[in-house]
Parts: C-alpha cells; structure tokens; sequence
C-alpha cells in the first residue's frame, strides 16, 4: 500500500459514450468513500481504473494504447479493465496485456476489484495529485442500459444486454445527491435513453422522468443526451418549457440514403428524421442539434454517400461526429459483404467531416452577438446550455457558477466562442 502519510491515489480513466463516463463517476465516488483520491487523466498512480469502449476497431486500439500507458506511467500499478472491450474480449485482454478484466455485468464491483488490488500490492508513493475534478460541475446520471432494437452495425447490444431502466425514484435520488453535492448539471444518459422506461410496466417514460427532477430537485440544469427521432413526441418536448432543461439534442442520424437506413435495421426513414429536427426546432427555439453519421456501411453506393450530404445541408447540424464503418463481430452487418474499399471509407467520412466542420463554424458563427448561460468548469471556460464552448476573455474565479456570457467572437483555430461575462 502506498505510504500511511498519504491516500492511495487511483487514476479513472473513460473512453467512450457518457453512460461510460456515468459508471466511472460511480466509481470514483466510492474510490473516494474508501480513502483514495481519484484523477481523471493519464498521470503516476498507485492503480489504474480504465473504462473502455469496443463500438470501432479504433476504439479497441484506443483501449490498448491507454493500458500500455498506464503501465509505462507507473509499471508496479495495477490495471483493472471494465467496459464493452472488457466484455467483448476480455480474456484477451488479461493474457495480452497482464491486466484484471471486470466485464459489464460485474461492473458494479469494479471499484471494489481496485481496491482489493491495492490490498495485495506495496507500492512506492506516485507523485501528489490533485483530486478530480469530474462530477464536480456536471454529473452523468445512469437512468438505463442496453438496448432491444440490434441495429445492425452495433455491437452494443451484444455487451450491454437488452434494455434495463432505473425506476423514477431511485434515479431522483441519485439526482438529489448530486445536487447537494454541488453540481450545476445533470446529464441524462445510458445506452437508449430516448426509449427510458418501454422496459417497464409501471408506466415511466423519459417525459415523467424529466418531470420528476424537475418538480423533485433544485438541479439548475438537466441535459439528455442521445435521442433517437423515433423518441421525440409532443409530450417529451413539452418538458423543454422549462428553462433549466439544455437545449441541446443529439439525434442520431448514420445515413441519409432510405436503403442504407433498412440495412442498417434503424427504425425511422431520412424524412422522418427531418420531421424530428422540424419538430425540434419549433418546441425549443435555438436548440442545437447534434448527430452521428456511419461512412461506408456495406453496400452504400454514391448515390447513397450524396443523400447523406443532400440531408446535411438541410438539416446544418451543429456538430456532427463521422465514422468510418468498422465491421464489429457479433453483429448481423459483420455478416454482409464489406464492399466499400478502405480508401473510399475515408474518403467520404473525410467529405463528410469537412461539411461538418462548416456547418459547425456557421451555428457558432451566429451566436456571435447573442447573451449565453454559461456553465464554467474552469475559471475561464464551460460549457453553454447549447452545448456550445465557450472561453471568457478575461480569468476570474467562476468555477461551478454558471453566468451569462456575451459572444462577441469565434477562435476559428479551435471553433470556441469567446465573450464577456455580464
């Protein structure tokens, strides 16, 4: 064990979506209660805790590079590994890489696999570091998991299992602590938040989710992540009335072209998905709207690479993730034909990536002039309730506090807006 004069000091890593980013939060939380104090970034440590993520072939890659980093940072530290990687392939893992594999369903205990593991070891003292700052301003709230609609192109289901719902109040009580903790906002997440609730027979939904934080915690801001199109209903957006819920929504969309979309097994056509995004943007004026896109799914041809971007400049999301498709085992795409060449992948995701860019610069551009609640993370730069970053043109001690800010420019280097706080 490290040197009684100091606690044991264990590095949280995640990679991946944000219920990854939730679970480590809930470990780290408990790392805590047992004496350590938890960093959220790559440093010398007595143990390592890495969250990990299998939904590419580079995310796999990702995973590795971050244990082998680990270990180079602090070569007697133990590595525990959870994650989808950790359930997909985690006997590979351990034999490869020397690590101790907590796979999802035992998830629960990885915080516990750490701390036995720094039992079992003498280690030297790592260098002092300061606590994480993570969840300390924004807290990721796990309110579900799995998913029943197997996409094609998606291993999640395979690694998570079939959809899972907290019940309403369980999760208002997480909400409440967090809260009193001091954190400004809540982050909604799991792996098909949008559809929170159809596993259950008590009638919740993610409308009377949101309705019970609401009426039931004085959180200053509730953001939900990852919606599908098919989600948005009348009575969901209806929740958005009120001010503390972030006008931001990531709809994903990975193809524009119909005959992609039934191959892929998504459950809304590229009209449909405009519906959505129209319907968005009349119950939530000023909304930003975020996505997904998949280049070179099997069998996507030209014309189906020219539908995604017809529906791009249609629809001039404020920020869109591009992926090259990466066949996942497991998974009823990895049993088509991967016909479209590396090179050509790249090619379009890269095409696709620039227009993104582009319409990423013009949304940011037009919030030049425009006051913004800002919730700030450092003393100079946070997040707005858009989900837009923004950096103060001058430092003050603003951590936590979430303050109007006044746009008056746009770093074209990193596309964050800069202002002034009121």
């Amino acid at each position: 064990m490290p040197s009684p004069t100091r606690p044991p000091v264990v590095a949280a890593l995640t990679l991946g979506c944000k219920l990854n980013q939730a679970e480590t939060q809930q470990a780290a939380r408990e790392l805590q209660r047992h004496g350590c104090v938890t960093v959220d970034r790559p440093s010398r440590a007595d143990a390592y805790l890495i969250n990990t993520c299998t939904i590419t072939h580079v995310a796999d890659r990702k995973a590795r590079r971050l244990i082998r980093l680990a270990q180079k940072l602090s070569p007697e530290a133990p590595v525990i590994v959870t994650g989808c990687y950790a359930e997909r392939d985690g006997a590979a893992l351990a034999r490869d890489l020397n690590v101790r594999v907590v796979g999802n369903a035992d998830k629960s205990t990885a915080a516990r696999s750490v701390l036995d593991a720094l039992r079992e070891v003498s280690l030297p003292a790592a260098a002092t570091e300061s606590p994480s700052s993570s969840g300390r301003t924004r807290a990721f709230l796990k309110i579900q998991e799995g998913c029943d609609d197997v996409c094609a192109f998606c291993i999640v289901p395979y690694v998570r299992g079939r959809e899972r719902a907290l019940p309403i109040p369980e999760i208002v009580s997480q909400a409440r602590e967090r809260v009193t903790e001091g954190v400004r906002e809540l982050v909604l997440t799991g792996t098909q938040p949008g559809a929170y609730g159809r596993d259950r027979d008590d009638g919740a939904s993610a409308a009377r989710l949101i309705e019970a934080l609401l009426a039931e915690t004085d959180a200053p801001r509730i953001r939900y992540s990852s919606i599908q199109p098919q989600d948005i209903t009348p009575e969901l957006l209806a929740c958005w009335e009120d001010a503390r819920m972030c006008r931001h929504f990531h709809l994903a969309l990975q193809s524009g072209s119909d005959p992609v979309l039934r191959r892929m097994r998504r459950r809304y056509s590229a009209a449909q998905f405009e519906q959505a995004v129209a319907q968005i943007r009349t119950a939530v004026p000023g909304a930003s709207i975020t996505t997904d896109i998949i280049a070179g799914f099997p069998g996507e041809t030209e014309a189906d690479h020219d539908a995604t971007i017809a529906l791009m400049e249609r629809v001039r999301f404020a920020d869109v993730h591009v992926f090259p498709y990466s066949s996942r085992p497991n998974t009823s795409a990895s049993l088509l034909p991967d016909d479209v060449p590396p090179p050509l992948k790249r090619e379009r995701a890269a095409q696709l990536r620039a227009l993104g860019h582009e319409h990423t610069q013009q949304w940011r551009s037009a919030q030049i002039g425009h006051t913004a609640p800002v919730l700030f993370e450092t003393d100079d730069r946070g997040l707005s309730d858009t989900y837009l970053p923004v950096r103060a043109a001058e430092s003050a001690a603003r951590v936590n506090r979430i303050i109007p800010v006044h746009i008056g420019a746009l770093d074209d280097d990193s596309l964050e807006l800069i202002g002034e706080t009121a």
